[in-house]
């Protein structure tokens, strides 16, 4: 038996960046607001407590900001030496305070997230519990959809090809990503996967908020007849009123969110009725703590719950959500981790090993590119 109060003896911070295989290309790249992406910055954070017990979390940024999160995130951790770490909402506050002069969202929570899973891996392991039984699981397994086969950059011919491989192994759903400068090339792309898919397969599309309001309307309509389960990010994602608009105006469901980092800002969103789909990224929004008071609400107002990216962390809060939800899957960042997701008939299977149920691996550890140590072990 342990002391239910312990203490947080150590910290651990990694800048990782993991190589992607292909530049890889969405709207934003092909409208010349990005560059194609090359690698994914993560920062890892390990937390040992007195009693023995640790806890593993990460955070990412795509292009610019990891080192940014790195930084911050190095400021902030001594303030958790010495503290108890089963008080994860206090210990949020404090860290959010600590840097509160930069902001209560943007990489200021984005540095927290790291920290802030970590604790909440910690605990779940403390129990014995993989993390969506320790916060009360609905399920065993989450419907699960393929993203990474869909991007702008690859050719049609490969994103069928894609979408085939997906759901051999087992995915239920495909998204591909549509915010072609051309609104042909969309329609055109959509028209063949749902021909190669059948109707039988859900079929998303990802316009990573590239259409204006009027563009946003007419392609809505257009798509319409495709069945979709949701059109995501068709607008800015601070457009809310926008957002509100199109949903109120079509009838395939609007999924938006995994731009914003704050609580408020979703809430908003909410407020609104500006999403049929909420899309919230753990790592980005700050954390498990944030992620479940924008998980309440979101259930409040009996809204689908489709979490962005980071399928490691999030196949476990979406299996403690209340209405049936999707997780989204990228197998990039398998490489940063020993374990594997189990995919079967349509749904992500959630670990039964404790806590997050994923470890770094040693090539992520070959991919580190600076380390710092908080505490004494």
């Amino acid at each position: 038996m342990t002391s239910p109060s312990d203490r947080i003896a150590w910290v651990r911070l990694s800048s990782v960046h993991l190589p992607l295989d292909t530049p890889v290309s969405d709207a934003k790249v092909l409208t010349g607001r990005q560059r194609p992406m090359t690698e994914i910055a993560f920062l890892f954070a390990e937390i040992g407590a007195e009693s023995g017990h640790q806890g593993f979390g990460f955070g990412y940024s795509k292009r610019a900001g990891g080192p940014g999160q790195y930084a911050h995130a190095r400021e902030i951790a001594p303030d958790l030496i010495g503290e108890d770490p089963n008080d994860i909402a206090r210990l949020w506050d404090k860290l959010v305070w600590a840097g509160a002069s930069v902001g209560r969202s943007g990489l200021s929570t984005q540095a927290i997230a790291a920290l802030d899973i970590a604790l909440w891996d910690l605990k779940a392991k403390r129990a014995g519990l993989p993390l969506a039984k320790l916060l009360g699981a609905h399920r065993d397994s989450v419907r699960c959809y393929n993203t990474s086969g869909g991007f702008l950059h690859a050719p049609i011919e490969q994103v069928l090809d894609n979408a085939s491989a997906a759901l051999e192994r087992g995915i239920g759903g495909i998204k591909i990503k549509v915010g072609h400068p051309d609104a042909r090339v969309d329609l055109a792309r959509v028209a063949a996967v749902r021909e190669h898919l059948g109707d039988g397969v859900p079929l998303m599309v990802d316009a990573n908020q590239q259409w204006d309001r009027p563009t946003a309307q007419r392609l809505g309509r257009a798509l319409e007849p495709y069945g979709l389960v949701w059109i995501e990010e068709p607008l800015d994602a601070y457009d809310a009123a926008g957002h509100a608009a199109l949903a109120a105006s079509l009838d395939t469901p609007i999924a938006t969110g995994e731009m914003l980092t704050s609580v408020g800002e979703h809430a908003e969103l909410i407020r609104l009725g500006a999403a049929d789909v909420i899309q919230p990224d753990a790592p980005r929004i700050g954390g498990v703590t944030p992620f479940l008071r924008l998980a309440a609400l979101a259930e409040h107002n009996r809204l689908q719950l489709a979490p962005h990216f980071a399928m490691e962390i999030h196949v476990h809060l979406a299996a403690a959500y209340g209405l049936e939800p999707w997780v989204e899957h990228f197998e990039w960042l398998e490489p940063l981790f020993e374990e594997r997701l189990e995919i079967r008939d349509g749904r992500m299977l959630v670990p039964s090993r404790p806590g997050l149920g994923v470890t770094p691996s040693e090539q992520a550890a070959r991919w580190t590119a600076d380390r710092c140590e908080f505490g004494t072990r």
